[in-house]
């Protein structure tokens, strides 16, 4: 227990700028910057157990897709990969009947599963991005916490609840990031006079 406090603390201490973020996310502390209030945050967390649990239900499913739920404010991204169209449409429909669900944003491809080494690679290129995030400073009131990041298949999705002039700045930071193939901001967009 000691040496997990020894070193949040030197995380805490360093402020590198990727080390704030994560240890934000391990702590539950960007909950503090979310725009999305308690019932919100509970509900997309409510979403995603639902959908994997409704999807694991389905042997061909299961078996012959790799997929991820992303819930997001209601709005729910899926990605990754179903072996035909038949499965990928059991999948869409198992999701949009999830209560809370507003609206579902459909990327997965149709085609075998991702390798693992695509999905590690996949993994490290979302730390690179969520780095390249944290380092934009000239964005008043801009938190890098606001920003869901997920990647699949080198194309990077955003999401989060942001200013239009914020979410710009992150999808041009994020396209410049060696190894993103493309950008795909599924944003909810507030305007200036919420400056929360």
């Amino acid at each position: 227990m000691n040496k997990v406090l020894i070193v949040l603390s030197l995380l805490v201490l360093t402020a590198c700028n990727s080390s704030g973020i994560y240890l934000a996310e391990m702590t539950g502390l960007s909950l503090l910057h979310d725009r999305r209030d308690s019932n919100a945050i509970a509900l997309d967390e409510r979403i995603e157990d639902t959908a994997i649990v409704k999807l694991r239900e389905l042997d061909d499913v299961y078996d012959y897709a790799h997929f991820n739920v992303t819930s997001y404010n209601g709005k729910v991204l899926l990605t990754g990969e179903a072996a035909t169209e038949a499965i990928l449409k059991k999948i869409i429909y198992k999701i949009r009947i999830i209560p809370g669900v507003k609206i579902v944003h459909n990327e997965i491809m149709i085609g075998a599963s991702s390798s693992i080494q695509l999905r590690t690679e996949d993994s490290l290129l979302t730390i690179k991005v969520k780095e390249a995030i944290a380092e934009i400073k000239d964005l008043p009131g801009f938190d890098a916490t606001r920003v869901k990041v997920v990647t699949e298949r080198q194309n990077v999705y955003l999401m989060g609840i942001v200013h239009e002039q914020e979410g710009l700045v992150v999808a041009q930071k994020v396209q410049k990031v060696i190894g993103v193939r493309k950008v795909v901001a599924v944003f909810e967009y507030i305007n200036y006079a919420n400056r929360k």
